[in-house]
């Protein structure tokens, strides 16, 4: 369980175009956010702590969902890992990006492997073929996945890694 005061990522949804009034609420209060709106609408990442996520909640109840501990109403924490990796691949593949929704148990099958050419350099994901291509499929667990662009063969790697542990809910 992470210490109360030690800021971790957060996600959550924001519902009804509220967006852009949250972001200014994080800056005023010099929050670190990521928004990947320009590729997942609805869908906000807070670098904070435990207290001022559930305050965020409280203000905002009508307008956002903060995904939340199976079985719990504790704030889960996303994976500075998870973070890092999401935050790379939706800012550097922002044209051929592909939002597959909620992270599902069918985006981890397939091989783990790790990027080790080209813009996509150092991301890790399963590959999965869509639409007649291999892709590369990055994931925050339980919140959402998106798919690269065709990514060739000689620039992945296959990796061992253990699978996610289920630890969110909606």
């Amino acid at each position: 369980m992470p210490n109360d005061e030690t800021p971790h990522w957060y996600a959550m949804r924001v519902y009804h175009n509220r967006s852009k009034m949250l972001t200014e609420t994080l800056s005023d209060d010099g929050i670190e956010y990521f928004d990947p709106s320009e590729a997942i609408a609805s869908l906000l990442f807070v670098h904070c702590d435990e207290h001022y996520i559930a305050d965020l909640g409280s203000r905002y109840f009508d307008r956002v969902w903060i995904y939340r501990r199976t079985g719990s109403r504790v704030p889960a924490v996303v994976p500075d890992r998870e973070m890092e990796v999401f935050r790379f691949v939706v800012t550097a593949g922002k044209q051929g990006l592909t939002f597959l929704g909620d992270d599902r148990p069918e985006y981890h099958q397939g091989d783990r492997v790790v990027v080790t050419d080209g813009p996509f350099k150092g991301a890790e994901g399963h590959i999965k073929r869509i639409k007649r291509d291999r892709r590369l499929i990055v994931s925050i667990d339980g919140v959402v996945a998106v798919a690269t662009t065709y990514i060739h063969p000689k620039f992945l790697k296959k990796v061992d890694m253990p699978e996610p542990t289920g630890r969110f809910r909606i």
